[in-house]
């Protein structure tokens, strides 16, 4: 399973969830509920325990690498992102077929393909390079760390900001998925695909480097 790590950037430092992020949790998580309308965000300690509790666990079985989002100037939680659904190709073809698992030894292996998603933050830090920084990031550490040959995105189709800011980062979408899943609404929605490969990574990171330097130039 990837390991715990810390990546740390000018504005942000994406560390490994844990139990004592649950209050500044419940705290990024209390502002301006109507924002989060696609995406799970804990709302009280209860919930920000159990947020935790639920990205502890996933590590363990090997299935998730959650993060919390902190500012760096304040160091303060601003939200929290994730690796997931990680892809194991290595090792010689074996049958029956174990999607999703290491052929080797699971503590030292590494994905092939992984998703970035469960992305979100407290309104006040919206609009400010956080985001930017935080995938810049994610998949610097992805690509350049693990050499992985895709990354993957998912947004449901009406979170059209969030679609917006995936394809500005020069993610290439793969379609959408008519009717996918139920939404946190409790409608059935559509969900937009997008994905990364390592070749098309230069070529993204510089376009990310790129808004992220106009981020701070106008901050």
């Amino acid at each position: 399973m990837p390991a715990l790590v810390t990546l740390t950037g000018r504005l942000v430092r994406l560390e490994p969830l844990a139990p004592h992020h649950v209050v500044g949790l419940a705290a990024a998580g209390a502002h301006d509920r109507d924002a989060f309308a696609y995406t799970p965000v804990p709302q009280g300690l209860d919930e920000a325990a159990d947020y935790v509790a639920h990205a502890v666990a996933a590590h363990a079985s090997g299935t998730g690498l959650a993060f919390a989002v902190v500012s760096v100037a304040q160091d303060r939680v601003l939200g929290s992102t994730r690796f997931t659904r990680f892809d194991y190709w290595q090792g010689p073809l074996m049958w029956p077929i174990a999607h999703g698992l290491p052929s080797g030894d699971p503590l030292l292996a590494t994905p092939d393909a992984a998703e970035i998603g469960n992305t979100w933050l407290t309104v006040r830090a919206r609009g400010a390079g956080i985001n930017l920084e935080a995938k810049l990031l994610l998949l610097s550490h992805a690509f350049e760390a693990w050499r992985v040959r895709r990354i993957a995105l998912r947004v449901d189709v009406r979170n059209m900001r969030s679609r917006s800011a995936v394809e500005r980062l020069g993610a290439t979408s793969d379609g959408v998925r008519r009717a996918h899943s139920r939404g946190l609404d409790g409608e059935v929605r559509s969900t937009a695909f997008y994905s990364i490969l390592d070749e098309e990574w230069p070529a993204v990171r510089a376009t990310i480097e790129r808004e992220l330097a106009g981020s701070l130039l106008n901050a």
